[in-house]
């Protein structure tokens, strides 16, 4: 899906990593939520509450999940799925676009 209707954007961005990292809010009618996000290249380390769909729109990265013994790469038009409450790091090779669903 490239585009989404009827939703509520949060304003103010999500900054982390010294805005290496930003993303904005979006809600729907439903009550999910998405964040839609830009990464410039680096190593970075991120938290988990829920579980987590995140779909690469264009760029390259590789994450590394907890207990799993490798790196695996992702790049545009690929996902992967976090579950909740972890703590999973990602190198990103390329500026990358994405979309992060958090899955209730």
């Amino acid at each position: 899906m490239s585009e989404f209707h009827n939703v509520t954007v949060v304003k103010k961005a999500n900054v982390y990593f010294d805005g290496k990292v930003s993303s904005r809010t979006l809600q729907f009618a439903d009550g999910s939520i998405k964040t839609l996000g830009f990464m410039l290249p680096g190593e970075y380390t991120f938290g988990t509450a829920d579980e987590e769909l995140m779909e690469i729109i264009e760029g390259e990265l590789l994450f590394l999940l907890p207990d799993a013994g490798d790196w695996q790469a992702v790049k545009g038009g690929e996902s992967f799925n976090v579950p909740a409450n972890i703590q999973f790091k990602v190198k990103i090779q390329t500026p990358t676009d994405y979309c992060c669903s958090y899955i209730k």
